[in-house]
């Protein structure tokens, strides 16, 4: 099957790696690895480059000129956007909720760096009327004599996914070449576009495993529900690609209750773990992310929501620059 243009930004394909010592040391009776999707690449590190891959194609072979987006103060997928501009010869707009940091930190620092026009807006502006926003900035810069390409949040639509269908191929070939049976592949979900990628890929690749996500935001049913829309979108817009494949409800398993008080707000157990699998396997998760997932993963394993001895690939979706904003949490 022939995949849309993409132009080759990332480091593909990612290692997987059986984190042996960490299983040993938290006493687990599953093989645990971990797929480095934050070993995309130094600036890009993390999920969203997949993604963004087709996006730079799309934008390079159709005039655009600024790349604009969306997320959290200190979104990866911002960041990555805002790289991906600079890369490709083009500007960046990004469009960030919340209050400006003090000082530039973290991802935002790398966006200033980067050379990325920001706009501020609150949290109920980006939660109620982000489409609205989005609006207003393309006439802005069209008035510039600019051509916007406006991308969703974590560039979670149907040209986004195909980083993730991407991905479900080479985990096929890796778990083929590799002679890996993995039972599980377990992931973070922030705005549902790699998950809802994987799920497509898994179908349309054949991908022998089951898929799991573990949101760090709003419900299970909110991802759900969003991930049933991106695919009805994707199979409007791309039908080719999944000619006759269907999805349910039940066949988009989300692990909630690791939330904790919101959004990119760490919790205790959270930061333990990020500085137990830091000091025994040299991996650093982020405090947004890919910690309470795999927080999740751990507490979930403890439960027996996976069978005693099976193997489980938890991927790790990047996020490395959003450790350091948050480094009052750590106390060593």
């Amino acid at each position: 099957m022939n995949l849309p243009n993409k132009i080759k930004i990332a480091n593909l394909p990612t290692e997987i790696r059986e984190i042996k010592r960490f299983t040993e040391y938290m006493n687990l009776p599953v093989k645990l690895y971990i797929k480095r999707d934050d070993e995309t690449g130094l600036y890009v590190t993390g999920n969203k480059i997949r993604k963004l891959e087709y996006i730079a194609a799309y934008a390079l072979e159709n005039g655009y000129d600024t790349l604009v987006t969306c997320g959290g103060a200190q979104s990866n997928h911002a960041r990555t956007t805002a790289y991906v501009a600079t890369f490709l010869g083009m500007d960046s707009y990004l469009v960030l909720k919340g209050e400006k940091p003090p000082i530039y930190d973290g991802n935002y620092l790398l966006d200033k760096l980067f050379g990325a026009e920001v706009e501020w807006i609150t949290e109920d502006e980006y939660t109620d009327s982000i489409e609205e926003v989005f609006a207003k900035v393309e006439e802005k810069l069209k008035k510039q004599g600019r051509k916007p390409l406006i991308i969703p949040e974590g560039a979670s639509y149907p040209l986004g996914m195909f980083g993730y269908i991407e991905a479900a191929k080479e985990l096929k070939e890796q778990f083929s070449g590799e002679k890996i049976d993995i039972d599980y592949v377990v992931s973070s979900v922030g705005s549902g576009g790699t998950l809802a990628g994987f799920l497509v890929g898994q179908k349309i690749f054949g991908l022998d495993t089951k898929m799991y996500g573990i949101n760090v935001c709003d419900d299970a049913e909110f991802f759900k529900e969003k991930i049933l829309f991106m695919f009805d979108e994707f199979k409007t817009v791309y039908p080719d690609y999944v000619d006759g494949l269907s999805f349910s409800k039940d066949e988009i398993n989300i692990v909630d209750g690791y939330v904790g008080e919101g959004y990119g707000i760490p919790y205790n157990e959270e930061i333990d773990i990020i500085e137990k699998l830091a000091k025994i396997e040299g991996i650093i998760l982020d405090p947004t992310y890919t910690g309470k997932a795999f927080y999740g993963l751990l507490d979930q394993i403890r439960k027996g929501t996976f069978k005693e001895g099976s193997k489980i690939l938890f991927v790790h979706t990047g996020g490395i620059y959003g450790i350091f904003p948050q480094k009052e949490k750590f106390n060593f």
